[in-house]
């Protein structure tokens, strides 16, 4: 089935396709992602001069599959001159991947620091030492095992492993007569990379930038201080002239910049909201201390949050806290089989720091 620009096929009245920029002829595939709190994804066309670019897939599953191939197919994308770029490893934006490109003559171009991740992840043993490390901090076996089947970035992954072009930031795509700069944005992902392109000031946030969820930042085998990372990634894009930014996920309707200060600032409160709990709790792991946080359960409690986003919340304290132990304010010892964390400081001279040293994230 086709849907033209104009059809409003799904219920809440959301295009499936729609342009979004003229010059360069930029398009919109919303890629639903079912069961899954993201909703969709915005896979993004550009076209000129007969090429195609096509940025990110949506999950390994078929809805995910008829939707992109739908829009691509509507736009008429010659598959002999069409190109993939992955923004980033995970499977919502990769799990199609392979199964897109197959036996066509197309290139699939991604972070090489991403894609060592990805081969890690598909051939290797990261999953089993992320396990590993999901039990030290508070999960139990029963837990893990859970999430086999229940974690989407792993239920969804690509039905194969898959060669790409190597990126490093800086490269430069071209579509058409149009040059797009590759820039590395580690945080999200170790390699996460955004496009920009100069001329216009457009750019293709992916997740590193999102306007009505936070980007989740995690913790990742192999990188010490993922959420530094990330803030530091924030600081290199604000400095980027930006008239129009188009994310990964649902829509944006403010300033890119004031985008930016807020999730900085969400930031702070969360790592001040971390201290608060480790002081309440000396000695707790990363999942006790998740517990004590705030999160957007739409009134659940903790227990009876999904499993799979307790998975993601429990990553994302272990990001906060690697960020107060690199800095010095936290200590991490094995007690029981279990990592236990303790202040170095008085919990409101730590916040105290961490207001000072907020003053190089924020805009001058």
């Amino acid at each position: 089935m086709f849907y033209n620009k104009n059809n409003d096929d799904r219920k809440d009245g959301t295009p499936m396709l729609t342009k979004v920029y003229e010059n360069p002829a930029v398009y919109r595939v919303d890629v639903p992602l079912p069961d899954n709190p993201l909703k969709n994804l915005n896979c993004y066309v550009i076209q000129d001069g007969g090429e195609t670019l096509i940025l990110d897939t949506g999950f390994n599953r078929k809805e995910c599959l008829d939707a992109l191939m739908a829009g691509v197919e509507e736009i008429e994308a010659d598959w002999t001159r069409t190109n993939l770029f992955l923004t980033h490893l995970h499977s919502d934006h990769t799990g199609l991947a392979p199964t897109l490109m197959k036996g066509r003559p197309g290139k699939i171009y991604m972070s090489g620091i991403d894609y060592d991740y990805f081969k890690e992840a598909m051939v290797g043993e990261s999953w089993k030492v992320s396990d590993a490390n999901y039990i030290s901090e508070g999960f139990t076996q029963e837990q893990i095992m859970r999430l086999h089947s229940e974690n989407p970035a792993r239920g969804y992954e690509p039905e194969e492993f898959f060669e790409v072009e190597r990126l490093e930031d800086g490269d430069i795509l071209t579509v058409g007569k149009w040059n797009f700069h590759c820039i590395l944005v580690p945080g999200h992902t170790p390699g996460q990379m955004v496009l920009y392109q100069p001329e216009k000031q457009l750019l293709f946030s992916a997740d590193h930038i999102l306007f009505d969820i936070t980007p989740n930042i995690t913790c990742w085998i192999g990188t010490l201080d993922s959420l530094g990372n990330y803030l530091d990634s924030l600081v290199k894009i604000r400095k980027l002239p930006i008239r129009t930014t188009l994310p990964a996920h649902r829509k944006n309707d403010m300033d890119v910049y004031t985008r930016m200060e807020q999730i900085i600032e969400h930031h702070l409160v969360r790592l001040k909201e971390t201290v608060d709990a480790v002081s309440r709790f000396p000695g707790s792991n990363a999942t006790q201390i998740a517990a004590c946080l705030r999160w957007s359960m739409r009134g659940k409690t903790w227990e009876d949050f999904p499993l799979s986003q307790r998975w993601f919340a429990v990553g994302e304290t272990i990001a906060h806290l690697d960020f107060l132990l690199c800095r010095g304010f936290v200590e991490r010892r094995m007690e029981n089989g279990k990592r236990a964390y303790c202040l170095t400081m008085d919990g409101e001279l730590c916040k105290s720091k961490l207001d000072c040293m907020w003053k190089k994230y924020r805009e001058d």
